[in-house]
């Protein structure tokens, strides 16, 4: 019977064509009566090219046969036959779907906002302009095609994965934790008429009381962020004027530093002069307590140590810069004191050393930015002037430059946060600019700008989350910059105001 089959008619038999194609529709039932079934030729079975139709196995391999490359770009899509003007209506508007789709997928695997996801969309849109050639009639004919295969243009290091949190923020950002976000304005502006435009000097400082302390000319003036009240501490007289303000740790004792080179303490909650010391023989442009301790710094190159416990003006002299102090401060244990100066140098003091102990001179330009940090032991920051520019971190213990981060234009002022290990630098020329900074990574989480001219006056109130900065341009802004600390489980009332902007004088 194989015999007979290998030479019969080649015209297939109804029964063989109904096994080839299952869904064909049956042929008519014949009118002569079918042989018994034990006599009946079995169907031939034709031989057919291996490639006329899929061939599966026991061994699962994804097939592309069915696929629409014309979703990704991929493979020209066939234009549709315009013969009426429903069907030229129906083409848009599936066109007019598929490329909504297509380029909101390309969005979210690709992430429009960044270089990769354009170059390779440009990848995409010139593999679907080149699909009309003939090396590219096949999905596959070249590498470029093939989004995902395994190696790709885009470098390892910069190439998303696409089940990161972020690349799904142009679709649902309710679901994404990206950076915090810092508010880019300030939520109160107070004028402050004649607030001098002087790198050198230090004229605002926030005590614990939450009570804000700005010199003015000749004047002294006091904001209570709680009340918003303002008074009047102190008027030095037509022939003096402030050059430093700086509020004891803890307590309502205020010192000031003068053009004559005088230190006062003053008591702010009876507005009464404590006492007055007259060491200096310039002016005295920055100030520093440490506990009952009080250090000045000035013009006359010499740091002097007062003790408010004692009648004596001073208790030691400290001497090392070759010109102005402009930058005094205590590290967070009382142990070590950083003073910056108009000699481009840098030192760290011990409480009971007449020399430095510490000495950096990497700074090309004068160092009044000085910061300790909260929340490592011995780290500490300073920033450079016009022609530096730079923030460097240093190790003091075990005495090592850490890092250096060129911000593009003059560091005015430093100040970490006791909540978060982030750190705010205000700058002057070029761009007076407030920025952000992540540490150790030194990223900007926010650049903040209001201010037209330098701004040189920084300080952070009591509960760290609020930092309030002044320039020439007589006025104060209180920014939003730090969150809360993570112990504190609901958020309190900002005492400072809410977030709308209000604008009123401080005088």
């Amino acid at each position: 019977m194989a015999s007979s089959s290998s030479s019969s008619s080649p015209s297939p038999s109804p029964s063989s064509s109904s096994m080839e194609n299952p869904r064909s529709k049956p042929n008519p039932p014949s009118s002569s009566p079918k042989p018994p079934p034990h006599l009946s030729t079995p169907p031939r079975v034709q031989s057919f090219s291996p490639y006329s139709r899929t061939i599966y196995s026991d061994r699962f391999i994804p097939s592309r046969i069915g696929s629409n490359f014309a979703l990704f770009d991929l493979a020209p899509t066939p234009a549709p036959p315009s013969s009426s003007a429903t069907s030229t209506s129906d083409s848009g508007r599936e066109d007019f779907g598929s490329g909504s789709y297509s380029a909101l997928l390309r969005s979210v695997m690709f992430s429009p906002g960044t270089p990769d996801a354009a170059s390779q969309q440009r990848v995409l849109s010139s593999s679907g302009s080149s699909s009309s050639s003939p090396s590219s009639s096949s999905p596959f004919a070249t590498p470029s095609r093939n989004i995902f295969r395994y190696k790709a243009e885009i470098p390892r290091a910069t190439r998303r994965s696409l089940f990161e949190e972020d690349s799904f923020q142009t679709v649902s950002p309710s679901n994404s934790k990206g950076p915090r976000k810092v508010p880019r304005s300030p939520f109160k502006v107070l004028d402050a008429p004649a607030l001098q435009d002087d790198f050198y000097l230090n004229l605002v400082d926030w005590s614990s009381q939450n009570v804000l302390a700005v010199g003015l000319g000749n004047c002294v003036y006091l904001w209570n962020a709680c009340s918003s009240k303002v008074t009047k501490l102190c008027d030095l007289g037509a022939e003096d004027s402030v050059c430093s303000v700086g509020w004891a740790q803890r307590g309502n004792f205020l010192a000031v530093g003068t053009n004559l080179g005088k230190v006062q303490i003053w008591d702010a909650s009876r507005c009464k002069r404590m006492r007055t010391m007259e060491s200096h023989q310039l002016r005295v442009g920055a100030i520093a307590w440490s506990s009952s301790l009080l250090s000045s710094g000035s013009r006359d190159k010499s740091i002097l140590h007062h003790d408010m416990r004692t009648q004596d003006d001073y208790i030691s002299k400290l001497t090392g810069h070759k010109s102005e102090v402009c930058g005094l401060k205590w590290s967070y244990d009382n142990r070590e004191l950083a003073s910056g100066g108009n000699d481009n140098r840098l030192f760290v003091w011990n409480q009971h050393s007449t020399q430095p102990v510490l000495k950096y001179c990497e700074h090309t330009a004068a160092v009044k930015a000085i910061a300790w940090s909260p929340h490592l032991h011995g780290l500490l920051a300073s920033g450079g002037g016009t022609a530096d520019r730079c923030i460097r971190f240093w190790n003091t213990t075990t005495n090592t430059h850490l890092s250096c981060m060129d911000t593009g234009s003059q560091v005015c002022n430093l100040v970490w946060s006791k909540n978060v290990n982030e750190l705010v630098s205000t700058h002057g020329y070029s761009q007076n600019q407030i920025i952000v900074w992540r540490y150790p990574t030194m990223s900007k989480l926010a650049t903040l700008t209001g201010h037209t001219y330098r701004v040189l006056y920084l300080a952070i109130s009591p509960d760290g989350q609020t930092i309030v900065t002044g320039a020439g341009d007589e006025t104060l802004r209180f920014w939003n910059v730090f969150p809360c600390p993570k112990s504190q489980i609901t958020d309190n009332l900002n005492n400072i105001g809410g977030t709308s902007y209000v604008r009123s004088y401080i005088r």
